[in-house]
């Protein structure tokens, strides 16, 4: 069994909204390809972490209780399902504002070895969809797993810092 299942959210777990963030329950819609994946990842990981950059809270677009009001409800619509996340790290801060908690930079991936300090990062994956999903994950230790499409701009870049490049988290939970 592996330890620690490091999660981006928006892309990952839910639908991203392009250009926007989402701000309420009622736009938070989960990606298919993460329900079907649920149960083999319960079986092969012992802890689940979100971690997530939310610069629509330093934006004012919305509060830090707003997003916790997300979380919640991510969390409730995953209960019939049998997932529970250990905990869920939020970066609130806006890109470029020199914060040691958003990703790429690894204060959130400190934070949950102080709150969790038997994680092994060597035996943990961090699977997101962007760049600096697979630099955080690069930087802590961590297998990474890019998730979607790469292109011809970011195809070096992100074949640099990734472990695995798939385009469905399904394709990663069934090969586990």
């Amino acid at each position: 069994m592996k330890d620690t299942l490091f999660l981006d959210r928006d892309g990952v777990i839910n639908v991203q909204l392009i250009g926007d963030y989402v701000k309420r329950t009622d736009e938070l819609v989960l990606r298919d390809d993460f329900i079907s994946s649920i149960p083999l990842l319960i079986n092969n990981f012992k802890r689940f972490i979100i971690v997530t950059n939310q610069q629509c809270i330093a934006k004012g677009l919305c509060t830090k209780t707003d997003v916790d009001k997300v979380h919640r409800h991510l969390e409730s619509l995953l209960l019939p399902y049998g997932m529970k996340f250990d905990a869920i790290y939020v970066c609130p801060h806006i890109a470029g504002g020199g914060c040691d908690c958003r990703k790429p930079e690894i204060g959130m991936a400190r934070q949950a070895q102080s709150d969790f300090p038997d994680i092994d990062f060597s035996r943990s994956v961090m699977i997101g969809d962007s760049l600096t999903d697979m630099q955080f994950g690069r930087r802590a230790g961590l297998q990474t797993v890019f998730i979607g499409k790469v292109t011809d701009e970011n195809r070096e870049e992100i074949a640099g810092v990734s472990d695995i490049i798939i385009d469905s988290i399904t394709h990663y939970a069934n090969n586990l």
